[in-house]
């Protein structure tokens, strides 16, 4: 048989087919991925609105002010701390609504659930300071209780099974007349951001856990990005190319893949049981951190170091400078955005991780601001799981808004570090 010649015709046909199919494949490789950034993206802005959908209420709070008569036989002028304020506001309000108490005095108790227990101390503190009040009514403004506070903000209703929620329906009706009288006003919540952590939710904030994360982030950054950016410099440019440097940037590699809560064992055992320093405390925190942002840091300076092109060092040398000059005055400089950008991106990684925490001891309640480096803290991660973890449904809403005060932090330095790369970085 013989063989049919293969004309240009043909050849030109066959050549114009194996272009569309391979136009074609790249059509899909396109279409594929812009799917695999649109999954990516939708389920991003799903976590990120359901965060904000939970955490909003938690920006701003409800505040009730009550008319207090403070009666000389009860409020004591020496000592007004001693005093039952709390007690007697309920009575007052609880004869304003016209309600009779029994002898056990269950209404005034339901009543005293409607206000947060600050309302004690503001009314001791407005007495302490003034005294001549005692004997006059006074308007005393508190927060509600976090149970109120969820009703006022729709986070709860009358429709809610009774074995959800705290309030009755008698205390409901008492919110809603309060409510409707002008004593009950919503406000921005500024004590989520100036003051520590409560057992009561309405009265937490997140101000002690970023100081604690502030202080622990400074510890870090003074030992691991001083001792990172050294070690990458002996590596790069001056240690002698052997078993033994093959070895140390293996373990290095390795170590920038090791889980966190392992740095959190080696902060446990040796720098609180082994060096006994403070537990929970900034020092040992920032400590444990430095050792995990390590690697990443000797990693990303090595590779901004090996961007800087030869040439800069073969003309310095050429010139008569010596390899230290050459390092410290032309190749470290040049290389300075890339070191900058993986320090700030390995510092909001270490802003952002629990397990090493927790294993310190910074899962305990600690409700002051820290002042010093050796005082127990804790920090926005750690906040967050205790947060999460609480019986009271009031601290999930706040859960959700300490996470987006972390994320704020963690957008910020990436947007930090994104800039610092792009305004000094040179282009060979």
């Amino acid at each position: 048989m013989t063989e049919t010649p293969v004309t240009p015709n043909m050849r030109a046909e066959r050549l114009r087919a194996g272009l569309k199919r391979r136009y074609a494949r790249e059509g899909r490789f396109k279409l594929y991925g812009l799917l695999a950034i649109g999954v990516a993206v939708g389920f991003l802005l799903l976590l990120l609105g359901r965060i904000f959908e939970q955490g909003h209420t938690a920006f701003y709070a409800h505040t009730v002010t009550v008319p207090v008569y403070m009666d000389p036989a009860r409020v004591d002028r020496a000592y007004p701390q001693g005093t039952n304020f709390e007690l007697l506001v309920a009575e007052q309000q609880l004869a304003r609504f016209g309600v009779v108490d029994d002898e056990a005095g269950t209404q005034a108790m339901a009543m005293r659930g409607l206000f947060s227990s600050e309302l004690k101390f503001v009314a001791a503190e407005r007495i302490a300071g003034q005294p001549d009040l005692i004997g006059q009514t006074v308007p005393i403004a508190a927060p509600v209780s976090d149970d109120a506070d969820l009703y006022l903000k729709g986070e709860m209703s009358r429709d809610t099974p009774a074995d959800q929620r705290r309030l009755s329906n008698v205390q409901l009706d008492w919110l809603d007349r309060m409510k409707a009288s002008g004593q009950v006003a919503s406000h921005f919540n500024s004590g989520l951001f100036t003051k520590g952590d409560s057992t009561e939710p309405e009265l937490a904030g997140v101000l002690g856990a970023v100081v604690g994360s502030a202080l622990m982030l400074l510890v870090t950054a003074f030992i691991a990005i001083p001792l990172g950016v050294g070690a990458a410099l002996y590596l790069e440019e001056f240690a002698p190319r052997g078993r033994i440097t093959d070895l140390i940037e293996v373990n290095i590699n390795n170590l920038a893949a090791v889980p966190s809560i392992i740095y959190g064992l080696l902060g446990l055992a040796l720098f609180i049981n082994w060096m006994h320093l403070p537990r929970a405390s900034p020092l040992v925190g920032g400590l444990v951190l430095a050792l995990m942002a390590l690697p990443t840091i000797i990693i990303a300076t090595r590779s901004s170091l090996k961007a800087v092109p030869p040439s800069i060092r073969e003309a310095a040398l050429a010139m008569g400078a010596s390899r230290t000059q050459t390092v410290f005055q032309h190749t470290l400089p040049l290389a300075m955005p890339g070191v900058m950008t993986g320090a700030i991106i390995s510092m909001a990684h270490a802003l952002g991780e629990t397990a090493p925490l927790l294993l310190i001891g910074m899962v305990s309640f600690i409700p002051g601001i820290p002042t010093a480096l050796g005082e127990p803290t804790g920090a926005l991660p750690s906040l967050i799981y205790i947060w999460e973890n609480a019986s009271e449904r009031a601290f999930h809403e706040r859960t959700a808004a300490a996470i987006l005060v972390l994320l704020a932090f963690m957008i910020v330095m990436n947007a930090a570090a994104i800039f610092l790369r792009r305004r000094f970085e040179r282009r060979w």
